[in-house]
């Protein structure tokens, strides 16, 4: 058992009478807080060295932090030092918004899952610009997930992910495409064949572009979806991102089941690893993979490498490993890796 485990998940896990977002919060304030010197000791004790390059950046490591764990980047500069050797910020919306109405984010303790029905609360691609602006560099690659405002029409989408784009492309090594999120309503209908190919016709260009796919799609659909993205020049796939799917779950959870949102955590762990291979071979490695879902142990990162995919990036299995995970699957992909 790890010191995170023993003793600062507990207290976690109680902050707010265990509301999980109250935790998040916290922990966010936390390591904004952090100063310069805290924050090289915990560099010294989680960084792993074992630099990958994919789609044209190259990393200290092959283990990101996933968009939706520091929406609005207030806590930047803690990530590297917590071992990640890529972040990925966001989902950011063209229009700030509130997101849905608490209580959102739930714990499935015994499945080592989260159900989230956040619905891209962030304050907005322009106040990202500012303070990415104001920050610097990050220290490691920087991604930046894009989604649609709430209030945009579906007819709209792709004049809205442009402005987001437009305040936002200079600070990023790379810009993911929010499709499949089951969290704004007829987001998920973007990973159509001609709304994603209007859509990467519009951002491919400047910086590598990367599409995240849900892990609910058909293999038809996932195959015409990876054919626009070859053909429109998207730069790889992000896969997985929540599940609408409840299998899985250890029994002491399933009333917690029935909350709306995505699920993500070990439940989905299968399941992303079939995708990121399924991806890889339908595309001929031709276009690299962030894998991510389900991973909980450094073993399930390294499983990830094995099926196809280039980087990994941590988010459930975060919240419930703390960095000892990070640490053990950046080494543990370093071993997978060529």
């Amino acid at each position: 058992m790890s010191v995170f485990t023993g003793a600062v998940r507990p207290v976690l896990f109680r902050l707010g009478g265990g509301d999980p977002e109250k935790a998040h919060e916290f922990t966010l304030a936390r390591l904004a807080a952090l100063g310069a010197r805290s924050r090289a000791l915990l560099h010294r004790r989680y960084a792993v060295q074992a630099p990958v390059e994919a789609f044209g950046v190259r990393f200290p490591n092959a283990v990101g932090l996933a968009a939706g764990m520091d929406k609005n980047g207030v806590a930047l500069p803690a990530w590297p030092a917590l071992g990640f050797g890529f972040v990925e910020v966001g989902t950011v919306t063209a229009r700030a918004q509130p997101g849905n109405d608490r209580p959102r984010l739930f714990r499935l303790r015994d499945s080592e899952a989260v159900i989230n029905r956040m619905g891209f609360n962030n304050a907005g691609a322009a106040a990202l610009a500012s303070r990415l602006e104001a920050l610097g560099p990050v220290g490691v690659p920087l991604g930046i997930s894009l989604g649609k405002s709430k209030v945009t029409p579906l007819e709209e989408a792709v004049e809205d992910y442009l402005t987001s784009y437009n305040l936002l492309h200079g600070y990023a090594d790379y810009i993911a495409v929010n499709v499949s999120s089951p969290n704004t309503p007829g987001l998920r209908t973007l990973q159509d064949k001609a709304a994603i190919g209007a859509l990467l016709g519009a951002l491919v260009g400047r910086v590598p572009v990367l599409v995240k796919i849900a892990p609910d799609l058909t293999d038809e659909a996932v195959a015409e979806l990876l054919e626009v993205c070859l053909a429109r020049g998207a730069a790889g796939v992000i896969a997985t991102n929540t599940t609408l799917a409840r299998d899985g779950l250890a029994e002491t959870d399933r009333p917690r089941a029935a909350e709306a949102g995505g699920l993500s955590g070990r439940p989905l762990t299968a399941r992303a690893r079939e995708v990121v291979r399924f991806v890889h071979t339908e595309t001929g490695g031709r276009l690299p993979i962030i894998g991510v879902g389900g991973i909980a142990e450094p073993d399930d990162a390294a499983r990830m490498l094995d099926a196809g995919a280039s980087l990994v990036q941590l988010y459930t299995g975060f919240i419930y490993r703390g960095p000892d995970l990070v640490k053990g699957a950046a080494r543990a992909c370093a071993r997978a890796l060529p």
